[in-house]
């Protein structure tokens, strides 16, 4: 196997200019609204489904309600009945002014690790949106591509090498049925970084040699234990520490900004393939957040990456209160400099500032696709999502072994965090359990193997 992927989709650029989110992200897709006739299911009504109804899932939902046409939200699932219940009361309350928009039954609320099978199994629903816990991603998106769902799903898609091929696998399935699929990288829906990143293809800074990327930030959210829960349910209400369900903050976050680099290194790979790089070199570890209650993930991570074509990018994130902050881009090349989440470009030739107007693009995704599907030419972004995935998997693989890594040996790793998800159930023993002291296994650099 080369560095590179296993297949060569079209450059991002090819895909801005020839598919419909070219135009949506440009802002021109307004005047196309709903084409009768042109959704393949032969209806207006499109009806969804939400697997997942935390904070996230319930905010995709919401913005799905939003798109143009007659859309409805049928089924709800989460492995908490709690959670499936409050998402329903607060999204009915959302919409009281459009009470037909949330056409959910009393038996049509589901919960347990179960609940994406029996929606699934709905007949008639036509899109799913998969926000569960990451580490189930690759799981429910095989299901609902086999089941002939159009999907929306967040991100990372994937926590670990062997997830990231069962999503590609999933995703050629996807194309094949014609299946459209968005995933939560929002950036690929934001008018500033399209301008942006379409200039830097086009060489506005010359060859770029030196990116830098950041999500520099303070603490999270912590849910305490309380006496009844097993260890199953305590970790799946705090899933953003154990790596079986986020893969780390490096993954559950971090990738945006290194989705970022990928997608400007997209059109340099020389074999066209979406940009990911092939070298990682890392540090991190626990410093400040060391409590047992954060589980077994990492307070900071620092990785050089580096490209096929010898450029590097330097990664930054942290998760540590009372430090510097950013959540950003920055590429250098041999003509100048481009600030990428400002819109900012200073070159020998011009120096240029986005100065459009951004609509909100966590609602822009979601237009863009529905608009798809309703057009007979759904997109589907399940390839670069699972790649930038690999990328802060390869990563956090770094970091906690402190090798010098290559991405051919890296996503060809059969080492997963969590075997079985299929048959799980909350009486089971999670992948990780504490050490009788309370605290979980850490990962030492040096000593972790991750390939």
């Amino acid at each position: 196997m080369s560095d590179s992927l296993p297949y060569s989709p079209a450059s991002r650029r090819d895909f801005l200019k020839t598919s419909t989110v070219a135009a949506v992200g440009a802002g021109v897709l307004g005047s196309l609204g709903v084409l009768p006739g042109a959704y393949a299911a032969g209806d207006d009504q499109m009806k969804i489904a939400l697997i997942g109804c935390g904070g996230r899932g319930k905010g995709a939902a919401a913005q799905a309600l939003r798109t143009e046409g007659n859309v409805r939200l049928v089924a709800m699932g989460d492995a908490f009945k709690d959670n499936a219940e409050s998402a329903l009361s607060q999204l009915k309350a959302e919409f009281d002014e459009r009470p037909d928009r949330i056409a959910v039954a009393p038996d049509m609320v589901f919960h347990g690790f179960d609940a994406y099978k029996k929606i699934l199994a709905i007949q008639d629903l036509d899109l799913v949106i998969l926000a569960t816990p990451p580490g189930f991603r690759p799981l429910h998106f095989e299901a609902a591509v086999a089941a002939g769902k159009h999907v929306f799903m967040e991100k990372p898609v994937a926590v670990d090498a062997p997830g990231v091929r069962k999503v590609l696998a999933a995703a050629a399935e996807a194309k094949k049925k014609k299946l459209g699929v968005g995933v939560g990288l929002q950036r690929h829906h934001q008018a500033n970084y399209l301008e942006t990143i379409k200039r830097l293809q086009d060489g506005a800074i010359g060859e770029i040699h030196t990116a830098r990327a950041y999500w520099n930030m303070g603490e999270l959210w912590l849910r305490p234990r309380t006496a009844e829960q097993t260890e199953m349910e305590w970790q799946m209400r705090n899933w953003y520490y154990f790596n079986w369900l986020c893969g780390d903050h490096i993954c559950e976050q971090h990738i945006h900004n290194l989705d970022v680099i990928n997608w400007v290194k997209g059109d340099v790979n020389k074999d066209g393939v979406y940009g990911h790089p092939v070298k990682a070199w890392g540090m991190g570890g626990r410093q400040v957040r060391t409590s047992k209650d954060f589980g077994e993930i990492f307070d900071h991570h620092f990785v050089e990456f580096e490209y096929a074509d010898g450029s590097r990018m330097f990664s930054q994130c942290r998760q540590i209160p009372g430090c510097w902050n950013s959540v950003s881009e920055h590429v250098q090349g041999t003509k100048g400099y481009a600030d990428i989440s400002g819109g900012v470009i200073k070159s020998k030739d011009n120096n240029w500032k986005f100065e459009g107007k951004v609509k909100d693009p966590y609602q822009v995704e979601h237009d863009d696709l529905f608009a798809s599907i309703r057009a007979g030419n759904p997109i589907n972004e399940a390839e670069f999502g699972a790649i930038s995935s690999m990328t802060s998997v390869f990563g956090r693989m770094a970091t906690y072994s402190g090798k010098e890594l290559n991405w051919r040996d890296c996503i060809a790793s059969d080492i997963t965090l969590a075997p079985n998800l299929e048959n799980f159930d909350f009486k089971m023993t999670p992948p990780v359990m504490p050490k009788p002291d309370g605290t979980y296994p850490i990962a030492v650099p040096g000593i972790t193997r991750t390939v």
